[in-house]
């Protein structure tokens, strides 16, 4: 059994989808459900009889302790957390609570139970803690990668709350023995991804007609890694990952932003050309998507590069990615163009596409 923290999240669900299609294991679902949380992300699954649901807060140390005891984990796949950099800009304090008091929280439920475990269950027992590369802060030299030994420089008050909580995890590994582990990953992308992320904010408003925001002049490079690859990867690291250690995990994929968002409008001129989209009705002027590219003013503290050396999960795991950048992206381009009730049913609610950041 693994408890799945933020299991109705972006990458959550896609843990949580890959587990129970790929495994016979059994999974618990733990998710408070904010504004990103979404239950139609798992509902292919949410039959299974190995899949459980939870609704919950990992702040709530009594609701923590209340599923380890009734459902036993094995390990504890570690996801949830207030994740947009623009969000941490306006509003930090919620960033604080959830990814460094959770993360307490949730360390010590774990500490407290598995300190009574025996045998095999105790020795066997993980905590994967599933991170961010923005930790690592910008690099500045182009021929640089982020490795597992590159030291923190967070910039914004996510990526602070983030290292605040990967120091967090360690510690409890060397001052307590709590069996951990560490994965710290580029930007991801690809099915059911939530509007305020970059790739899918240009997908539906050019969809829409609407400007195509772009921070700065666009060139911000971000290393993108599909979503389904990042899944695989951490079920590799919780079931064969050696405790005490980090691994990163990269698509080796850097782009522009501005590349990203010219190649979005690419796939989408070809696979919904303008002509056959009702939005654009009174736009006789726009005869591209690329015709809405509109640059804004950069945010505050915004790192220029992350790029990601993922040659030790590769050495000592066997992993790679499937998906290149070009495949990746077509792919998810058709799933948006294809699953428009998902996506709309999110736009009804709390978020109208108010952020635009690329994490």
């Amino acid at each position: 059994m693994i408890l799945l923290t933020g299991g109705a999240g972006f990458i959550g669900s896609a843990v949580v989808r890959f587990v129970l299609n790929n495994s016979n294991i059994s999974i618990v679902n733990v998710d408070k459900l904010t504004y990103a949380g979404n239950i139609d992300s798992i509902a292919d699954v949410s039959d299974n009889d190995r899949y459980h649901f939870v609704q919950a807060d990992i702040c709530d140390a009594s609701a923590m302790v209340g599923v380890f005891e009734k459902y036993q984990p094995d390990a504890v796949m570690h996801l949830a957390a207030e994740s947009h950099v623009d969000r941490s800009i306006n509003g930090p304090a919620a960033f604080m609570q959830t990814n460094i008091m959770g993360t307490f929280i949730l360390l010590e439920t774990a500490r407290n139970y598995w300190s009574k475990l025996s045998g095999n269950k105790k020795s066997n027992f993980r905590f994967h803690h599933i991170s961010t590369d923005e930790v690592y802060g910008d690099l500045e030299n182009t021929d640089d990668l982020f490795t597992e030994e590159t030291s923190y420089e967070p910039s914004s008050p996510y990526s602070a709350s983030k290292a605040s909580s990967d120091h967090l995890v360690r510690a409890w590994n060397r001052t307590y023995g709590l069996p951990v582990i560490v994965t710290n990953c580029s930007n991801n992308y690809g099915p059911y991804h939530f509007p305020e992320k970059l790739i899918p904010h240009i997908i539906l408003n050019a969809l829409s007609a609407k400007p195509l925001p772009i921070y700065g002049d666009g060139s911000q490079i971000r290393d993108w890694l599909y979503v389904e690859d990042h899944a695989r990867a951490l079920y590799k690291v919780v079931t064969e990952g050696k405790v005490g250690e980090t691994y990163n995990i990269g698509g080796h994929n850097e782009k522009r932003n501005i590349e990203v968002v010219q190649t979005l409008c690419a796939i989408l001129d070809e696979l919904r050309p303008i002509i056959d989209n009702p939005a654009f009705r009174n736009l006789s002027s726009v005869k591209s998507y690329k015709d809405l590219i509109t640059f804004v003013a950069d945010r505050p503290g915004h790192d220029v590069r992350y790029a990601i050396d993922a040659s030790k999960i590769e050495r000592e795991l066997g992993w790679v990615p499937i998906e290149s950048f070009d495949t990746g992206i077509r792919k998810t381009v058709e799933w948006y163009l294809s699953n428009e009730n998902w996506w709309k049913r999110v736009l009804t609610g709390e978020y109208q596409l108010e952020c635009i950041g690329d994490k």
